[in-house]
């Protein structure tokens, strides 16, 4: 199992980013997919989670509801998550995750919103 994140950056309060996640080594379509992030010196925590194959139910951690969109491409082995009117406060690491019998992650991309 390998998942590597991308399109994190450095971003102004109010301005959007895509983050991807480019999965591979096990049947992507099967499989519910989530982004957790990290922020320095808190837990990491559950963003955004979709459910396996049509991916229809996603559900969301509430400080990014409205903003934040978590979506699938079944067909590319890929992850997104379209993140909107970004804050200070999403300042964090973030980490694709699957459960396949245990928890699988990739190395994060760093997204950092600033003034």
């Amino acid at each position: 199992v390998r998942l590597v994140e991308s399109g994190g950056g450095l971003v102004q309060p109010g301005e959007s980013l895509t983050l991807s996640c480019t999965a591979s080594g096990f049947s992507f379509s099967w499989y519910n997919m989530h982004w957790y992030r990290q922020a320095p010196g808190k837990e990491r925590e559950l963003v955004a989670s979709i459910e396996n194959y049509d991916g229809n139910y996603k559900n969301y951690t509430n400080a990014v509801k409205g903003r934040f969109t978590i979506s699938r491409d079944n067909a590319k082995n890929t992850l997104y998550l379209q993140m909107n009117t970004l804050e200070p406060e999403d300042t964090a690491m973030y980490y694709c995750n699957v459960v396949i019998l245990r928890p699988y992650w990739g190395r994060g991309t760093q997204v950092t919103v600033s003034s």
